[in-house]
């Protein structure tokens, strides 16, 4: 399952670039942001490094140094890092969080980040369509955290930004308006998550930052419809209801900490 939404990105990416930006906006489901909103996150987000300059030469080095990484816990946090589907992230987040949720226990949740993560992919999407920019082992042969058939997905699909680092930012500022007593956990695990695909050997470093830049973009814009803040709300009354029943807990979250102690590079 975790690949699948790597293939469907791949699929939208390869139809836009057939049929230009407008077929890419008309493939994706509905958000809170208009189409200028969405374009309007080109003029925040930095071009993507030019071949040669020093953020692209800093971005191989640490693609280098991180494949020393394979095997290690942190490689297969990574590995497990890679679903993006929302019932992935959720339980990516539910240590931070300090409850396992699942899109069945959170149908107003579900709904607020199904349409708030249409909106940053759709961001993400745009800004690698202008750069086409590639990937670190499409510029250095090096192992990555995924399968052949995973890596040769992500291939259709350009480096900058990343798309996982954005959704799952998004994903991350939303739950932290939600719970701010676990602001400082959840964002830290967003960070971690963005991380991962550094470590992965899926994505430079810059893309990483892009992906976050890309998201706090969206969010700050989404904060501003009327739209966004009723579900924001029904989703707080939902999350609060769910923390007063006292949902199920996570396990193995003290390895997680453990794994996430140290910075990957």
């Amino acid at each position: 399952m975790k690949n699948i939404y790597v293939l469907v990105l791949a699929i939208v990416i390869s139809a836009a670039v057939a049929c230009g930006q407008q077929g890419m906006r008309g493939l994706r489901a509905s958000g809170y942001l208009t189409s200028t909103e969405i374009s309007g996150v080109l003029r925040v987000v930095p071009a993507a490094p030019a071949t040669g300059d020093p953020r692209f030469q800093a971005d191989m080095a640490i693609f280098r140094a991180t494949r020393t990484m394979e095997g290690s816990p942190r490689w297969r946090l990574a590995q497990e890092d890679d679903n993006l589907s929302l019932g992935g992230l959720l339980h990516a987040f539910g240590c931070a969080l300090g409850l396992e949720l699942t899109p069945d226990h959170a149908p107003k949740l579900t709904v607020l980040l199904n349409r708030a993560n249409s909106d940053a992919g759709a961001a993400a999407n745009e800004i690698k369509f202008k750069y086409q920019h590639k990937r670190p082992f499409q510029v250095e042969s090096g192992d990555v955290c995924l399968s052949v058939q995973g890596k040769a997905a992500l291939e259709r699909s350009p480096d900058y930004p990343s798309g996982h680092t954005s959704l799952s930012w998004e994903t991350g500022l939303v739950l932290a308006e939600l719970s701010p007593d676990r602001a400082a956990d959840i964002l830290a695990r967003a960070r971690a998550f963005g991380q991962s695909r550094v470590v992965c050997g899926v994505h430079n470093l810059s893309a990483v930052e892009a992906g976050w830049m890309t998201a706090s973009a969206v969010f700050d814009m989404q904060m501003n419809s009327a739209e966004f803040r009723k579900d924001l709300e029904s989703a707080r009354a939902e999350f609060a209801a769910l923390k007063t029943a006292g949902s199920a807990k996570p396990a193995n979250c003290e390895l997680q900490a453990q794994i996430l102690s140290k910075d990957p590079y």
